[in-house]
């Protein structure tokens, strides 16, 4: 089972948080936080809580928008060089999808960093698709990961490598 964890205004644009009592995120990745992005066209900022890592996809429609998160996922950790084995994994947990609220505020801090800096890479480079976008935000150095492995793309490969041994 996939948990999203999304903002107040995510939340107002796709609908109530669907996660019940006892409800256990089952993927390798744990639980994503999103955000959405009011840009022309609107898009969903996802945020992997472990790694940091960032997903940008498009919001609309917003009612198929849990149903699509697998997919763009997928190609972002495809993007990453991740296994075909330990990406299939994840798409087969991430069947099921329920939304809450926020609770990690550090996590909340990194997505709003992520929107400024996509904002400022958009404004100087009209027209980047939101995968493009979402590889340059993952080697920026994020604060919770200083005394790891400094960004998101780094953290997801030391990730990686810590569940292939």
């Amino acid at each position: 089972m996939l948990i999203v964890r999304a903002t107040k205004k995510l939340l107002q644009r796709i609908g109530p948080p669907t996660l019940q009592e006892g409800d256990q995120s089952t993927t390798l990745l744990g639980q994503w936080y999103a955000t959405a992005l009011f840009w022309k066209p609107q898009i969903a900022l996802l945020v992997n809580e472990p790694t940091l890592l960032p997903v940008l996809m498009p919001l609309a429609p917003a009612a198929t928008w849990p149903a699509r998160i697998a997919q763009q996922v997928a190609a972002v950790l495809t993007a990453h060089g991740t296994p075909t084995s330990v990406i299939d994994e994840e798409l087969r947990h991430m069947r099921d999808c329920r939304l809450a609220r926020t609770t990690n505020r550090s996590v909340v801090g990194i997505m709003n960093e992520f929107t400024y800096l996509a904002e400022a890479y958009r404004d100087h480079h009209p027209g980047q698709d939101p995968l493009d976008l979402a590889m340059r935000l993952a080697t920026t150095p994020c604060g919770p990961l200083y005394t790891k492995n400094i960004s998101p793309d780094r953290e997801l490969a030391a990730f990686l490598r810590s569940i292939a041994t």
